[in-house]
């Protein structure tokens, strides 16, 4: 079984690149199968991590929140099973 992790930020106004160098800087307590950051519109930046092994409610290294003064609201986290590879 694969978990995949979300986390998304939305950065505080003309901060975008500031939160994606924090995002892109946050080490993990042990190394994902694979993680990607993404940038989309209005400043906000998406991290994704793969973690092999673990079912979705299992304790996995996740990043923390950033300082209050980089976003614009809490950091939001999902968390999916992989249920098809295609």
């Amino acid at each position: 079984m694969t978990v995949a992790l979300m986390w998304e930020a939305r950065a505080a106004q003309g901060r975008g690149g500031e939160l994606l160098e924090w995002a892109r800087g946050q080490e993990l307590a042990r190394q994902p199968l694979r993680r990607e950051t993404f940038r989309a519109p209005d400043d906000r930046v998406l991290v994704i991590t793969w973690w092999e092994g673990s079912d979705v409610g299992a304790e996995l290294p996740e990043l923390p929140e950033p300082t209050a003064d980089l976003i614009t609201r809490p950091a939001h986290r999902w968390r999916f099973e992989s249920v098809d590879i295609g």
